[in-house]
């Protein structure tokens, strides 16, 4: 196998954070002296990245993943372990580092407010030390991939949400990086600009082979994107593997939804879960560990006339739910 792109060994970061209780003795009492606890955002993280691959970085709020995503990136430094990412330990080559790296925050802008587009981009290929022909080349190829002949000359403040965030990916990837970290990329975007976000970035990791290590909440960005999922909880690392090794571990099962006439009896098949039912239609979860589907319908068809079915399978939502409740996260 080739030498890893990404490597951390034994990652850990802890903070110090002040406490008070409410009230206005207890504000006078913290002006004097000022209780703190620790919080161990991450505890000994270790995990591989190889060249080209995007890999799904997940987890609930305080789970660690803005904390590993800013000391891959080269903004937080770790209490202690190991991160080597193309050879290079981000926060002692910084300058040299950060010109092979792309990041996006979905929360932050890279781009200067009330000025137009294209200014942002000719200051980050000065900041970058683009040399003129290659940014045009880059500009022009991300223009059109990105669909930004329309807005490069309006001011970043007018543009919509899913505007800006296709122009922080050009803003990101102007200086060609090798790798893209992308924290919550599509968050507060509606639907059809999350698609074309997620279009984007699986064809840029396939037309130019840029790593992407993409932290969400979207478990559809996940199922769009993501060769691999790496799930944190509590600052440790719960689940790295495919999303068919998770659902192979935690997706024995199926959805079925029916369309039907007629009463459902009240005695259910074991391994059978009634989720919803109306007059027409019902929706039950099967454990197929217990009771197959075709043993399912054949038990429905007994007791009522099946007008349509569909099987579906469990939604990555809830296979992540289950990896929550087993850590107790």
């Amino acid at each position: 196998m080739d030498k890893p792109i990404i490597s951390l060994h034994g990652i850990s970061k802890s903070y110090q954070v002040a406490i008070r209780k409410g009230g206005l003795k207890e504000a006078f009492k913290a002006l004097i002296r000022r209780d703190y606890k620790v919080i161990e955002a991450l505890k000994d993280i270790s995990f591989q990245v190889q060249q080209g691959e995007i890999v799904g970085y997940i987890g609930p709020n305080g789970a660690g993943k803005s904390t590993t995503i800013k000391i891959m990136s080269g903004v937080l430094l770790p209490d202690s372990g190991s991160c080597s990412v193309m050879n290079m330990t981000p926060w002692l080559e910084r300058q040299k580092y950060v010109a092979r790296i792309g990041v996006v925050f979905g929360q932050r802008s890279q781009l200067w407010w009330d000025v137009p587009v294209i200014d942002s981009f000719q200051l980050l290929r000065d900041i970058y030390r683009i040399p003129e022909k290659q940014y045009i080349e880059t500009l022009e190829e991300l223009t059109t991939l990105l669909k930004l002949s329309d807005i490069l000359h309006t001011p970043v403040r007018q543009l919509s949400l899913g505007q800006r965030m296709r122009c922080e990916l050009a803003a990101s990837l102007l200086h060609k990086p090798s790798i893209l970290f992308l924290d919550e990329p599509t968050i507060g975007l509606d639907a059809d600009s999350k698609i074309a976000v997620r279009s984007i970035v699986k064809e840029i990791n396939e037309r130019y082979g840029v790593t992407v290590i993409l932290t969400t909440h979207d478990m559809n960005d996940i199922e769009a994107l993501a060769h691999r999922i790496m799930m944190i909880g509590k600052g440790t690392l719960l689940f790295d593997g495919t999303l068919t090794q998770l659902q192979q571990r935690y997706g024995t099962g199926k959805i079925v939804q029916v369309a039907y006439s007629g009463h459902l009896v009240d005695e259910i098949l074991p391994g059978i879960t009634l989720i919803e039912q109306s007059e027409e239609k019902l929706s039950l979860a099967v454990n197929t560990e217990l009771c197959t589907v075709p043993q399912c319908i054949q038990w429905l068809t007994a007791q009522i006339e099946v007008t349509d079915f569909t099987v579906q399978a469990i939604p990555i939502e809830e296979l992540i739910l289950s990896l929550y409740k087993e850590h107790a996260v």
